[in-house]
């Protein structure tokens, strides 16, 4: 057994309960996305938080304990960029990319966003601890047809 694994049962269970991230969330005490991505393999959860979810999806003991393993992050196999400012979307986008597509198909179903019918919008934001990068992508949903 291995984090893989138990991904692939949390995954099985989720689809086959019917449960939404968001109630997982609720149950745990924390945001969806982080808490979609630390069932989805890529983050840690605490011992109390293993358990929560492990009762969720009837995850075994050892199984919980997976879930409080430090992962390897990144899950999408592809050439590493080298501009530091590319990377660090490679990396956001390979730690939070199944994340981000779960909660869309969620949210919308079987679909894309659009790149082409896209905006984005990136503005420094002030903050006493050094200033941040405020980036908001607002792309059209596209879903797949059925023919």
């Amino acid at each position: 057994m291995n984090r893989n694994d138990v991904t692939e049962k949390i995954v099985t269970a989720k689809v086959a309960k019917g449960i939404q991230w968001a109630e997982v969330a609720e149950k745990v005490g924390l945001s969806k996305e982080w808490t979609t991505a630390a069932c989805l393999g890529q983050m840690t959860l605490d011992q109390k938080q293993a358990a929560i979810v492990g009762e969720i999806f009837g995850l075994t003991a050892e199984e919980q304990k997976w879930l409080q393993v430090v992962p390897y992050k990144g899950s999408l196999p592809s050439a590493v960029p080298t501009d530091p400012l590319i990377y660090r979307w490679y990396e956001i986008v390979s730690v939070y990319g199944t994340t981000i597509k779960e909660l869309i198909h969620e949210e919308f179903g079987d679909g894309i966003m659009s790149a082409i019918d896209f905006s984005m919008d990136i503005q420094r934001q002030a903050d006493p601890k050094g200033d941040r990068v405020n980036v908001v992508l607002s792309g059209k949903f596209l879903p797949y047809k059925t023919y």
